[in-house]
Parts: structure tokens; sequence; C-alpha cells
């Protein structure tokens, strides 16, 4: 008589990617309640099945472990879900319409909320004013986010009901950018953008909770089954984890949401969001900071002056003798830091910061990370893997603006490793992979394209920005599953199909490794299971069926 116990789900295909290899094989995959049970060939899994197991049965599909996003912001990108993406604009003057277009359908809402511009893709490469603004919407508040989300536009009247003006001081590391009469132009910087997001962004829970349904759903239906919500510049005004504990208690979160809020000199608050979030779909996993702002808006701190503007370098957020110690103090306590660091400067002053949490501490598994790493200089790429650090990287990011925007700021020598993903690989930096949504979209196979192409914005396979800084489709997809996982303390859980490990998989709609790498832009996800249940999937005639044995 068979002893073994009888599987919920039998998933088998043609081409299963556990992740323990480079290439899928045929393979079946027992699930029993929340767990992977086995994995095996489609002969050794059938004593699993009874009579009310599932079995999906799969041709050439690719199956792989569930998508893991190791960095993005889940009520910011909740709120874009919601507002207005002005990404494809042309102009400032198409955008200014195309808002006034879309806050004729929302007129009960208080404020029009919009995202993605980038005058940089516009044919003046002029950043926009508030005039034009004003001229479409001069009674209704506006705040429009930058691609990047580290600047915003305004119009007059959010400027007027948040109290701005010509006298308000810069807060720290922001800025309210004036004309050269000394006039508001309507773009704010950095923390500047928090004195209009505390109006913008003044939410009720019920609409947060109505947002957040819209996120989930998206997640699900893009295979993301775990995300690593970051501290954000919003954040202060947003974060709201007890609502993400009410989804969990109703059954309702249907992706696994590790915590990442601010690093602070309060680490009593970070000590309790430890022990209070704690369970399989909702957990605290370290704290978060940012040294430095993006280099389009050359808020990025750099080693040398940027290329186009001389007289600056940036600058750091924080004095950097400050930063080592809020790192050095934090680290003392057994927490796990998250750096967002764009310019070489900001990248080299937090490898110093965990270098001397080391010296001072003591080597341990802390596996401190630096988010984004969009410029690097060539001495620093070993000393990620000397110092244990985690490269998070986003590479739909190299397709937001014009190369020759960073070519601008750069020049040619320095450009040379902007997003250098293969080379701080093969210096033997463990890489993890996100999206940063609602700044790209939550959508993983646009970052294992841009990873496995480097096809700038333009969408050309002719225009290939540091070709040789591409990877193989299965680093890629080990970089969206597995590298997160171990980023997150969750290898031995997530990132890999293995028996004991928890029973999040994706099935995409074709074999990755069979099609020409443009078609994976195109790959949809057929389905989605987290924690051993289907949360998402996509049912057409004659490609899968679903029997009951």
């Amino acid at each position: 008589m068979n002893s073994r116990k009888i599987a919920d789900i039998v998933i088998s295909g043609n081409a299963v990617f556990t992740g323990l290899d480079n290439f899928p094989e045929p393979a079946a995959i027992a699930i029993i309640g929340n767990k992977i049970a086995a994995v095996g060939s489609y002969a050794e899994i059938t004593s699993y099945i009874g009579t009310n197991t599932k079995v999906y049965h799969y041709e050439d599909q690719l199956i792989v472990p569930g998508f893991h996003d190791f960095h993005l912001h889940i009520v910011p990108g909740s709120i874009e879900l919601d507002s207005i993406n002005l990404y494809d604009a042309k102009s400032e003057e198409e955008a200014a319409d195309r808002v006034r277009q879309f806050a004729d359908t929302r007129p009960e809402d208080p404020w029009i909320i919009g995202f993605a511009w980038d005058h940089g893709a516009w044919e003046n490469k002029l950043l926009p004013s508030r005039a034009s603004l004003d001229r479409v919407l001069p009674d209704r508040p506006v705040i429009l986010n930058h691609v990047e989300c580290h600047y915003a536009w305004v119009n007059s009247k959010a400027l007027e009901l948040m109290g701005i003006n010509s006298d308000t001081e810069n807060p720290p590391f922001g800025e309210i950018a004036k004309d050269e009469k000394g006039e508001l132009t309507g773009i704010l910087y950095e923390k500047a953008m928090d004195l209009i997001l505390n109006g913008a962004y003044d939410f009720t829970r019920e609409k947060k909770s109505q947002i957040l349904k819209k996120f989930f759903k998206q997640a699900a239906e893009y295979g993301v089954t775990s995300v690593n919500d970051m501290y954000a510049p919003s954040s202060d005004i947003l974060d709201d984890f007890e609502l993400f504990r009410l989804f969990e208690n109703s059954g309702d979160l249907t992706t696994r949401i590790h915590l990442t809020p601010a690093l602070t000199t309060d680490l009593e608050r970070s000590k309790k969001l430890r022990d209070t979030y704690s369970s399989d779909m909702l957990q605290f996993s370290g704290l978060k900071f940012f040294i430095d702002g993006v280099i389009t808006g050359y808020t990025a701190y750099m080693l040398e002056p940027y290329a186009d503007r001389p007289e600056t370098r940036g600058h750091s957020s924080i004095l950097p003798e400050e930063f080592i110690k809020l790192v050095v103090d934090a680290d003392r306590e057994g927490f796990r830091i998250r750096v967002h660091a764009i310019g070489d400067g900001g990248v080299r002053l937090v490898l110093d910061a965990f270098e001397q949490a080391q010296k001072l501490n003591g080597v341990r598994d802390s596996r401190h990370t630096i988010e984004h790493i969009e410029s690097i200089h060539p001495n620093d790429m070993t000393r990620f893997n000397e110092l244990g650090v985690i490269a998070s990287m986003q590479p739909q990011h190299l397709a937001l603006t014009d190369k020759a925007v960073y070519l601008s700021r750069l020049g040619k020598e320095r450009d040379k490793l902007t997003f250098a993903v293969n080379t701080l690989k093969k210096a033997g930096a463990r890489l993890a992979f996100g999206s940063d949504f609602p700044v790209t979209s939550l959508n993983p196979m646009l970052e294992i394209y841009r990873a496995v192409t480097r096809v700038d914005y333009t969408g050309s396979p002719e225009n290939v920005w540091n070709p040789e800084e591409s990877i193989t489709l299965a680093e890629a997809l080990k970089a969206y599953t597995y590298g997160p996982a171990y980023g997150s303390f969750r290898e031995h859980e997530l990132g890999t199909l293995e028996p004991g490990k928890l029973a999040d998989i994706v099935v995409l709609d074709r074999n990755l490794f069979e099609v020409p790498a443009e078609e994976i832009v195109n790959t949809k996800v057929k389905l989605t299971i987290v924690d051993g249940k289907v949360v998402f999937e996509q049912k057409e005639k004659n490609k899968i069926t679903l029997e009951t044995t």
C-alpha cells in the first residue's frame, strides 16, 4: 500500500526551471498544503495523485519559482495604478493636456496625481513649469511625479494649498526650484516633494485598502509571489503596515511582503517592528536609507563633478560621519541595512560604512545591500564580494531615459560602468533583481528582457547600452527568484523548486529558453501559486488542461 500522502496539486510540464540548474527539464511537482512535497518525473509523482488532486498538465510552457521583486514600493505603486501615467507623453504641452482630460474623469478627487513624465524624452529636453498646468487646471491641485520619483511637477494651486511660496525654506536634502527671478518653477526635488505629498497623499485607510487590492491582483497576474516593500520618499506619509496585516488576517494577502522601513536613530522602534511582523506572509526584513538621489536630477552623489555641470558632483543626504554612525549602530543591533546609492560616490560611502561596521562590530552574515548602483568606480567592484554586500539592481531602469542623458551627465569613461550588472556579477557580487515599482512596471519580464539584451529605451535591438553588461537568461531568472530569497534570508524556504520549500510557483505561456529574446517582453503568466494556493489562472481552451483525477 502506498504510504505517501496525497497531493493537493500536481503540476507537470516539459520545461521546469527549478533554479538548481541553468536549463529547464521535464518534471512534475507535487504540492501538499503550502509546501512542495516532491519534484521528479511524472511517473515518480503519479502516486501523489488522488481523487481530489488538481492536476495541471503543461507542454512547453515554462514552470519557474515564483518571482520575488526585491525592491518596490507597494502603496506608492498602488497609487500609480489609480493615477495617470505620462511616460509616453512627447512634450510638456501633451502631458498637461492629458492631465486635464484625466481630471475631467475624476471630478470628485481632491488632488490630481500622476506619474512617469520624463523631460529627457521630450524634444526640447527642458524641465516643465507650473504655468502649463495652471493653464489647464487653475483651480485643482496637481502633483506629477517624475519617472524616477525623485522630483515632482506641481501647479500653483498645489503650492498655494500647502502654503509654499518663494520665501519657503528648502528642507534638508530637498530643493524648491526657482527661476532667475526667484519665482517658483513648480519643480520640487527630493524631500521638498513631501511638502506637497502631505496633502496629496492624505488618504483614508479605506482608500488605501481599495487601491491595494489592485496591486495584489496585478502582482498575481505578473507571477510576483514575494516582494520587498522598501522605504520610499513618501513612506513617512503613506506607510500602514497594520493594513497589510488586516489583509493577511482576512486571507486576502496573496503576495508575501518583506517590510523594510526607514533606518533612523530610533532603533527601539525598529526592534518593535522586527518583533511584531514575523509571519511567513508578512515579515520585517531590514532597514532602508537614502544616501543620494538620481543622476538625471544631479542629486546622485558622484566622486567627480558632473560632466555637463562641473560646479557640482551632488552630495550625500547627510554628513558621511553621521551616516557611518547610523550604519554601525544598526549593525551592532543585528539589523540588515539596505541603502539607496546611485552615484559612484554614494556607492563608495555605503561600502565604507559597511566595512567600518565589520571592523567595529565583527564580521557576521549581515547581507547588507546597496540599491541601484547605477554608477560605480572600478576600484569598488570587488568590495561587494569581500564585504558580503548584495547588489540590488533593476535592469529596466536603463530603459527609462535616453542613454544620451547619462552620457552627458557622466562622460564617456564613467558611462562604461553604468548599470554594470555583469561586471559586478563577475567580481563576485550576489545579484538580486526588482522593479522599483512604480518607477517601472511590476512586470518581471521587462527586467529579465533588459538584463539579457541591454536594449535601451528606444526598444530597437540596434540600440544596446553597454552590451558587455548583459547576463544569461538563467542568471537573470535566478536574480529574480533565488537572489531575492537569499537577500531576504529565506533561501531555505523560497527561490527554487525543491521538496520542503514553500509552494510559490509560476507558469509562463512559453519557454523563454526556446524563443528569441524579443519575445520575453510579450510573455504572459498562465498560473500563479502562492503558499500552495492558486491566486491567478489564465484559462484558454486547448492550451492548458485542468483535470481532476
